[in-house]
């Protein structure tokens, strides 16, 4: 707020540059930017000059009478022809590689068909009243041999099932006669010696040690703790709680 008991202060305004400065900032301008500005347009028109009654001629005057022409030559002289070239090749190699080809596989397929195809079906009809009992044959025999190998499967497997019976009545035996008389000292010990004396070593701590630690707590370090922390913070080195 204005206090209204006084007259009002203006803030006072810097004062005014020299005239001479002024000039001599102005005409330093004038000579540095309007030559840079003058330069930038005459080249400016210069581009479009150029590029409007020299480089769009010559570029229209190239493009109708040198590329245009080129363009079509080369068509005429070299795609046309190599378009040709290749639909020729392409029938050419129709008639005298695929046709020959096509030709040569059904020929194969008859030759096989008529001399190998046909003598044998007409072989299996004449051997099949004679293989048939040796099919026979070998399908019972297969059969026995089938028989006879699960026979014998069933056997591995009884002798594996009683293997592992007589491996697990062994280990059963070894734990009875050795294991479990050691496991039952091992208890009788723990109960009637270790227990008692870990018992007793508590209570002796417990009336001994135990009251002395809790002395030393309470009248050595907690008062020595407290006195450590009051001085670090009458030093400014710790905040007080």
């Amino acid at each position: 707020m204005i206090d209204s008991s006084g007259p009002v202060r203006r803030p006072e305004r810097p004062a005014d540059a020299p005239w001479l400065v002024v000039a001599v900032v102005r005409g330093a301008a004038l000579l540095v930017v309007l030559p840079a500005r003058v330069l930038w347009e005459l080249l400016g028109a210069g581009v479009r000059w150029t590029d409007r009654w020299l480089l769009t001629p010559v570029g229209r005057f190239l493009e109708r009478w040198l590329l245009r022409p080129v363009a079509r030559l080369l068509r005429h002289l070299l795609w046309v022809p190599l378009v040709w070239l290749g639909r020729a090749l392409v029938r050419l190699a129709r008639w005298l590689v695929w046709l020959p080809l096509v030709w040569l596989a059904r020929g194969l397929a008859w030759l096989a068909y008529h001399l190998f195809w046909r003598p044998v079906i007409w072989l299996g009809r004449v051997l099949a009243p004679v293989f048939r009992p040796l099919l026979a044959g070998l399908i019972a025999v297969l059969r026995w041999l089938g028989r006879g190998l699960r026979g014998i499967g069933a056997a591995l497997w009884a002798a594996v099932r009683w293997a592992w019976w007589a491996a697990g009545r062994v280990l059963l035996w070894t734990y009875v006669v050795t294991l479990r008389p050691v496991v039952l000292a091992v208890a009788w010990v723990w109960r009637t010696t270790v227990r008692p004396v870990g018992r007793a070593v508590a209570a002796v701590w417990g009336a001994t040690v135990t009251p002395v630690v809790h002395w030393v707590q309470d009248t050595v370090v907690a008062p020595t703790r407290a006195v450590v922390r009051d001085v670090l913070a009458a030093l400014g080195l710790r905040r007080r709680p």
